[in-house]
């Protein structure tokens, strides 16, 4: 039997999360889905679509797709779903995962790595973010798990963005990609989004190329030198409060030093890959409860083809992918997201590894 994809549906409360949903499982797509609510809050999928409730909180809906939620853990649910599939008991093509506004998916994530029953039954397709833009300067101001949200996404849809100025929506994007420049983002009315951009996104997929807008990266390098400009004046120690209220935040040109952030390593020479797996291992043994998501293509020695490497927390692998092409320039860029990294040490780290 071929993997059953799986979706990690995140994002802020009320940015529209449900909406989405119903409107994947109302729509005549042809594929069946299983949702798997991780608790049933007051804003669960409407009971006038769900046929019937059994014990075990399996609902079969009349389109026939199927719900569940998780009481027990979510891995039980996945091999009792994986299970039925097997044996003709239950009809779906994929599952979703729905989190709560506050969980932090990267434990959700991490089952599909680290559970070998569930890796042999599913694939991990990409976590999805859902950004409120009414709400967003504030939620990404005062909750931690706001912005872990963002660090994690493969997509990001913003919602709302009918309900603010131009303006505060680009200055909403120009903020997200400075957490996350990884994953595309694209403002979508009230869960109105093409079911190609939801699905078979293929964001854990280690042959997938490296997503990183190389504008952004260029501007980066001298928009954003400590020590000068606007920058300067907005620094804070890790954890010490910003002092600007929420709602005094004006244009696109106001840097937020938010504790998501991400930064690229790159070079041209090779990696040996004994130092490179003691560094990788040390720093996620430290650092991997803050480590979001690090993803990277990389030049190995010993090796033609690319070495595709990706993280979540303290769970990494790699890949070998395609050869280098014949005079393709070789080079590594890995991208690093997490909550205040120390950027020097593992640059160091990483540079201290190449041959």
């Amino acid at each position: 039997m071929s993997l059953i994809p799986a979706t990690i549906l995140t994002g802020f409360l009320g940015s529209g999360k449900t909406t989405l949903l119903k409107r994947v499982l109302a729509e005549a797509h042809g594929q069946k889905i299983a949702v798997i609510e991780n608790e049933f809050g007051e804003e669960n999928i409407d009971s006038d679509i769900l046929v019937s409730d059994t014990n075990e909180q399996i609902i079969q809906m009349s389109n026939g797709c199927i719900c569940c939620t998780i009481r027990e853990d979510l891995r039980n649910t996945l091999q009792m779903l994986a299970a039925k599939k097997r044996k003709g008991l239950l009809d779906f093509d994929r599952v979703v995962i729905e989190t709560t506004g506050v969980a932090d998916p990267g434990p959700v994530a991490q089952t599909f790595f680290m559970d070998d029953e569930i890796a042999e039954s599913y694939l991990l397709d990409s976590i999805l973010t859902l950004v409120d833009a009414k709400h967003a300067e504030q939620q990404l101001n005062d909750r931690q798990e706001a912005r872990r949200q963002v660090g994690f996404a493969d997509q990001i849809f913003i919602s709302k963005t009918d309900l603010v100025s131009k303006e505060e929506t680009a200055a909403l994007m120009h903020r997200l990609k400075h957490m996350n420049p990884r994953a595309p983002q694209k403002a979508v009315h009230f869960g109105e989004v093409a079911l190609s951009e939801v699905f078979d996104l293929r964001g854990f997929n280690l042959n997938a190329k490296l997503d990183i807008d190389p504008d952004f990266l260029k501007e980066d390098d001298h928009d954003h030198g400590h020590g000068h400009g606007d920058h300067a004046g907005h620094d804070h120690a890790p954890g010490e409060a910003c002092n600007h209220p929420s709602h005094a935040h004006g244009g696109a040109h106001h840097r937020h030093d938010d504790d998501v952030k991400s930064f690229v390593f790159k070079s041209d020479r090779p990696f040996d890959p004994a130092k490179l797996e003691d560094f990788l291992g040390a720093i996620v043994n430290i650092y991997g409860p803050r480590m979001l998501r690090y993803k990277g293509v990389l030049y190995m020695k010993g090796t033609d083809r690319k070495v595709i490497f990706q993280g979540v927390h303290q769970l990494m692998g790699s890949d070998l992918g395609p050869q280098w092409a014949e005079g393709e320039s070789r080079g590594s860029k890995m991208v690093f997201i997490g909550i205040d990294l120390p950027k020097d040490i593992l640059m160091q780290g990483m540079e201290q590894s190449l041959v």
